[in-house]
Order: C-alpha cells, then structure tokens, then sequence
C-alpha cells in the first residue's frame, strides 16, 4: 500500500509507531536479504549457486609457491611465440632473435609481386634439383624499385631506369659500366637518376648495396636544385651532401669526410657538387673510390681536352653515367668525346672514329656528295647507331603532349627599322673582315664583325658606343641616329624586334594574367629589358651571371608562386640556361639566336615543363634577311645532323651546305624570310601555305617541325597579330599536340 510522506502524515505514524512498541516491546529491523535467508532456513531450501567458493580467511602470512609449479608457469610463458600487434600481417613469423641472421633463403628488399613493382633484375628459375644444391647464401634475389618510388614514374621513366640499371651493372654491355641519357628537356632525367642511385644504394643481387657512395656534378645554378629534388621524392630516407660555396678548407673539410665515409650505412651517401668546385678540389676526390658519377648537362664535357673533362676522367669510379638532352650540338668528335668519357674504347681513339666515323659520314652529308659517298655515309651511320644505342637511350618531348598542356612554338621574322637597315649597310661596306673572307680568312676581327651584327639587330643601342668611337665598321654612323638621341632611355620604335616584344607584352599583360620569360645572349640586352619594364611599369626579376647561386633558387621558387606579383623573368642563356623550372610563365620569347642550337633549346625548355597548367607560347624573333637567319639555318643544319645520329631520322634532306662564312655579311632588304626562300618549301604557293603539298612525296626538309608557314592570314596567335602591321613578316609555327589533334 502506498503510503504519503506528507510531514504531517509522517508525523502521525511516527507517533502511532511509538506507541506500539511501548505495547510490544522494541525489535531490531531486519533487512530484506535476512528475512529472505530466514524463511529459507525455516522451510529447510537452500538456493545458493553451486559454483560459489566459500569465502578463504584472510591472514597477513605470505602465500609460499612450490618451486615446480613456479617454473612451469614461466615455461608456459616462454613457449608463446610472439604476435606482431599489427592487423592481417603477413610477415615471417617465428622465434627470431634479433641481430640472429635467419635462416633459409635471402629474400628482396621490396616485394617483387606487388601490383605495380618495378623490377630491374629477376633471378634465373631454378629446376627443384638445382634448389637443393644451390647454396642458400649466395642465391640471388630480386633487385625491385621502391614503391615510394615506382608509385609515381610514368612509364618511359620506368622503361629509362631499367636501362640506366641495366648500363652501370655491365649487364647491356660486358665489361663496360657507363652510359647516356640524351631524353630531351622535360621527361625527368634527374628524377630517373634519383631512383638509379636509390636503388644501387640499397640492394644487389647479392643483397647487399651495389655501391657505397655516388657523386653529382652539376652546373653550379643546379646545385640546389639537385639537392631539393632528393628531398622532394625521398623525403629525409637519405641525406646528401650539396656544395655549393664556401671557403677552400671548408670545402676540404667538406670532401674529406665524404671520402672517408665506409661500411653498408653511410651517412651521406650523395655528394652534389658544381663542375667548376670539382675541377679545383679534384685532388681530394681522386683519392679514394666512388661507386657511381651522374654528369648532369654533360655535354659541357663536349671537349675532352678541356680540365674539367680530365678531371672527371681521372676519378676512380667504373659506373658513369652522363645526362644531356643535347648529346651532338656541333659535330660528330663532340659526340665521340661524351661516349668515350662513360664507355671509354667503345669507339676506338678520336683519330680512329674520324677516320672511321665523322669524315664518311659527313662526306655523304654534304650537298655535293656523289651517290656512293653517300651510301657509304648511311653504312657508316647505321654502323655509329648501332654501336651507340647499347649505351644511349633518347625519347623526345612528344612524349610530353600525354601530360603537358599545348606547345606553340613560332619563329617570328622581324623588319628591320629604317635606322638598323642604314647601319647594317653602311657596316657591310665599311667593315674590312668582309674583303677577308673573300679571300678565305678568318680573324679575329672577323669574329667581332659578327657579334656587332647580332647586336645591332637586338638594337642601335647596343653599338652607340662603337658609333661615337668611330670604330672600324662604324664611321659616321653617329650621324643616322635621331637628334638628341640618348642611351639612357630605351626607344623601341628604333629596332623592329624591340618593337614586336613590346607589343607581346602590353598584349598579353592587358588581355590575360600569363607571365613572360625573356631570354638573350647578352647582358646589354637584358639591360634595355629593365628599361622598357621601367617604363611600362612592368614588375621583373632578372638572372645573370652576377648572381649568386643561393639567391637564384629563391628567386625562382618566388616567381613560380602564383601568389606572385612578377610579370616578366629576364634570363642570360648562358647564366641560367639549363636546368631551371620556370612553368611559373607559359610565354617565352628568344629575343636573339645562338651558333649552338642546343642552347636555344635548353632555354626553351624553360617553361613546357613537368608541372605546367597552362597553354605555352615559345616566341623566336629573328631580323629578316640579316646574319640571324643564317644562324637559324645552320641551327637547323646541326639539329638535322642530330636528328640522324641520335634520333635515327631518315627523311632528313640536305637543303644547306655549309658555304662559305661570307654569306653572313649580306643583307636580303627584299624577303619576307630568307630561311623559308633557302628551303624552297613545297607547303607554300605564293607565300601561303597549302595542304596537301603539290607533291606529297618530297614535303619534308630540315624544317619538317615546322608544321606551319603562315602570313597575317594564317596566324592564329592573337598576341602576334596586333604586332604584324608593325615589324613581323613571316613565321614558322610548330604544335606540340598536331598528331593527337590530326593537323597534318
């Protein structure tokens, strides 16, 4: 019954209960639990669980264990093999001590079997009766790429460092442990040369390291660069050592403790060094070992009478390898020098592979070669590739257009303005080398004739000085300029390349939000670039010679910050010309062509790089009908030379013999290019080009890139059309993706 617990009502039972017990007499309570034991007693039942244990009397004596029982408790223990805490491992399991060697056969240091592994050597399978006999401790093993690694190489990265691996362990080519990869600028060469040294770091065959140390001898703007992409896709697994300054017994210091560096775990297993920091520390080097040497830009090894070359040569190491995109950049002895430094003998001595090699080949070359000296050039060609690609491996950057936004690169003929074209003339008739080299000589002079040229189609400004000096060449040129005329400020309307880059960059800064790379020979030049971005108002960071190394990688990493404010990037192709990531911009002009076109090339490669989100625009601007298009065609002349030894082109045709030096003193005042009259294009009727070509069987030439020929009609290129009424005649246009896009 429910009861209330009122206060008043509480107060009434609690009186009502005393008076009770006075009646009754006074009962302790009894709890539930008892008066439940009680009834149970009473009736005789009992409920309690059979499995209760009485209660054991608590005493403060300790308990005494018998000494058996004790050890088969730790035996039982001790019998447990041992579970690694880790979900679904599938490991060796066991009683393995550790630092016990264990036993059966050795196994790889990376999964062989996993989805996506790269390997680089499988041991030969072996019959069941073999396995019983062979020997467990020098069976061979898998030798696998690190997945850390192999996860993010793309498939002709994969297929380049199993070559690499193949090269530097003797296994392409017996007896010989060096090789070049000639892949053009872009594909990751340093990225398969990271992975290369990983591997030959870390496991063999045998498993054990296949080499102790390695070393990097890069361009000195590289050196950073070098040691960041370690960082980048090794993540802290190594430290390398990169030198890039400091005082000669530092360097020292430095190099020693390097060289003494021993056993299966060393420290800093890669050495980054500058060219220039190697040729004066060579000593140091040559006195021990090294087991591999990676030459990056190796065609600064073109001439092997040079220290640097020497130096190199001379250190005590069998695996070489050297990386150039641009193996042949003038001739074939050039070539013989690279592959006689990784492969020494492969081609006999220079005096031989001449004999042999260059001068049958270049024979069959010329324009004039009879029907057999030209037969005789392809067998010898054929017999130089064969030999060469054992060691060699080359991709081009078409491979690229798979990955990388669209390519358009434009050769851009410029007028001269009316002021360039009276001192160009007026130096032709003055200038004594011309009547040298119709004699046949070449001097010096001759030499300095030409750079006066190239200078005064960037600019008049660039040969002021020589003007007011009245140098040879120059007498009474001071009185063409405008009146007042100075060389403090920076006049486009007076060169017609000066003209049409000012108009590329008003355009492409008022219509979009691209960045601009501009590059030149000459440090003058860069200098009027700082003027006209002055006076523009263009924001700018420049790289040159007088740089320092430490500065230049900061100034690149800040300019290819989408954050950041720089529109243009000067650039010295002799300073910076190799190596750098700049696909902070997706514009390149090349304000003045090279003799070497593999320079050219490189400092073209600046932008259409791994990374690169944007369309690219690759701008060549070259004086028409002045000494820069002969430059331009005895580019075009070497890179057809490269495309036959290198990459093993056949349809390359001999449009341009060599000549003789005097054609360069000319001017043509009357064609729009004399590079597109000297091919004789059959693309073209009346300046304009047609498809298919009038006869389909002869369309190709040392030009044959260059898919294009076009006037202001043709030209797609919005930026290039806004200059054409001003200075550009004619260009040449070459797609990166004309195949994938079914453009002829």
């Amino acid at each position: 019954q429910r009861r209330s617990l009122a206060p008043s009502q509480l107060a009434k039972r609690k009186a009502g209960d005393e008076d009770e017990e006075e009646e009754e007499g006074w009962h302790p309570p009894t709890s539930r639990k008892r008066q439940k034991a009680a009834s149970e007693t009473e009736s005789g039942e009992c409920f309690r669980s059979p499995f209760r244990k009485p209660l054991a009397q608590l005493t403060n004596r300790p308990r005494c264990l018998d000494s058996s029982q004790h050890e088969a408790f730790i035996r039982s223990i001790l019998s447990k093999p041992f579970k690694v805490p880790i979900p679904n491992y599938k490991g060796p399991l066991g009683l393995r001590s550790l630092g016990v060697r264990r036993a059966g056969l050795r196994g790889p240091l990376h999964d062989p079997f996993e989805e996506g592994a790269l390997v680089l050597y499988e041991p030969p399978v072996l019959s069941a009766h073999d396995q019983l006999k062979i020997d467990k401790d020098k069976a061979p093993v898998h030798v696998v790429v690190d997945p850390v690694l192999s996860r993010v190489l793309r498939p002709h990265q994969r297929e380049g460092v199993k070559f690499l691996w193949d090269c530097v362990t003797s296994r392409r080519i017996p007896g010989s442990h060096g090789c070049i990869m000639a892949d053009e600028m872009g594909l990751g060469k340093t990225l398969q040369c990271i992975t290369l040294m990983w591997t030959l770091l870390r496991q063999s065959p045998d498993c054990k390291p296949e080499i102790e140390k390695a070393v990097v001898v890069s361009p000195s703007s590289l050196v950073r660069n070098w040691y960041n992409e370690v960082e980048k896709w090794l993540g802290g697994r190594i430290q390398p050592l990169a030198i890039d300054g400091g005082s000669k017994e530092e360097i020292d210091r430095k190099l020693v403790g390097f060289m003494n560096q021993r056993g299966l775990r060393v420290p800093s297993p890669i050495l980054i060094i500058s060219y220039e920091t190697f040729r004066l520390h060579a000593e140091v080097l040559q006195k021990g070992s090294v087991g591999l040497v990676i030459c990056d830009e190796g065609h600064r090894l073109k001439n092997s009478e040079n220290q640097t070359y020497q130096a190199l040569n001379s250190l005590n190491t069998p695996r070489r390898v050297l990386i150039s995109g641009t193996p042949i950049q003038n001739d074939l002895l050039e070539y013989f020098s690279l592959v006689h430094f990784v492969n020494s003998g492969i081609l006999g001595t220079a005096q031989e592979f001449k004999r042999h090699f260059e001068m049958p080949i270049l024979k069959g070359r010329d324009a004039d070669a009879s029907e057999a000296e030209r037969h005789k050039g392809e067998e010898r060609l054929k017999e130089l590739i064969s030999v060469v690609n054992r060691c060699l491996i080359r991709r081009t950057s078409d491979i690229l257009s798979k990955y990388l936004p669209v390519k358009i690169e434009q050769v851009v003929c410029c007028r001269l303005t009316p002021l360039q074209t009276e001192l160009y003339k007026n130096f032709l008739k003055q200038a004594k080398p011309v009547e040298e080299l119709k004699e046949g000589k070449i001097s010096v002079s001759s030499l300095s004739s030409i750079t006066s040229l190239k200078k005064l189609c960037n600019h008049p400004a660039l040969i002021y000085d020589k003007c007011v000096e009245e140098e040879e060449g120059f007498m009474g040129a001071l009185d063409l300029f405008p009146a007042g005329y100075s060389t403090k400020s920076v006049d486009p309307q007076l060169s017609g390349k000066m003209l049409v880059l000012d108009y590329i960059l008003a355009v492409t800064k008022s219509t979009s939000n691209d960045k601009v790379v501009l590059v030149s020979n000459y440090t003058q030049t860069l200098d009027l670039f700082e003027k006209l971005c002055r006076n523009r108002r263009y924001l700018y960071v420049r790289l040159d010679g007088t740089m320092s190394i430490k500065k230049r990688a900061k100034i690149v990493e800040r300019f290819n910050s989408p954050s950041s404010p720089e529109f243009i990037f000067m650039l010295s192709s002799k300073a910076g010309g190799c190596g750098l990531n700049l696909i902070g911009a997706n514009r390149l002009v090349m304000f003045d062509p090279d003799w070497n076109p593999a320079n050219d090339e490189q400092a073209m490669a600046r932008v259409w790089r791994d990374g690169q989100k944007k369309m690219c625009y690759i701008y060549r601007l070259l004086s028409t009908g002045t000494i820069e298009e002969k430059i331009f065609q005895r580019q075009t002349h070497k890179k057809a030379l490269s495309s036959c030894v290198v990459d093993e082109e056949q349809d390359v045709e001999r449009h341009f013999s060599l000549g003789e030096l005097k054609e360069l003193f000319t001017l043509n005042e009357t064609t729009t290019s004399d590079t597109h009259d000297k091919i004789k294009c059959r693309r073209c009727v009346n300046g304009h080009q047609v498809w298919p070509p009038p006869d389909d069987s002869d369309c190709t030439s040392d030009l044959s890139q260059w898919h294009h020929c076009a006037d202001k009609r043709g030209l797609q290129d919005s930026v290039l059309k806004a200059a054409w009424g001003a200075a550009v005649t004619f260009t040449f246009h070459h797609h990166s993706h004309e195949e994938q896009r079914g453009i002829p």
